[in-house]
């Protein structure tokens, strides 16, 4: 029996659902191993280079390329730039979420999820 492009498509996004459940579960080991470290050795950020000094001890020249984004400051919450209604939200960085993804193969248009208020 021939399977539809949609039927594939389906398993597919089911498929990366199971595979995303496993790296998160995988990713909260790990942080928590992280953090044990962390607190037993009394571990800094500027010891594991996350600070700026960190950069430019690097060799990093810290130069911005003209017209380049600014980043938001750490901690600063983002606006989300699609919503659905639902509660369901998406800055519109990194993966595209299940929800929207689910509501792409329905035939939506990604612009029909635009927040407003991220305008």
């Amino acid at each position: 029996m021939a399977r539809t492009l949609a039927q594939v498509q389906k398993q597919i996004d089911e498929l990366q659902r199971q595979a995303d459940e496993i790296r998160g579960a995988g990713v909260r080991k790990i942080i928590e191993k992280i953090k044990v470290a962390v607190d037993h050795y009394g571990l800094t950020a500027s010891d594991l280079g996350f600070t700026t000094a960190g950069a430019a001890a690097s060799g990093s020249t810290g130069t911005v390329r003209k017209g380049a984004a600014k980043s938001p400051k750490p901690g600063a919450p983002r606006v989300a730039k699609y919503a659905d209604g639902n509660g369901n939200t998406w800055v519109g960085m990194g993966k595209r979420p299940h929800w929207l993804r689910d509501a792409l193969a329905q035939g939506k248009q990604l612009s029909e999820f635009l927040n407003p208020a991220a305008a």
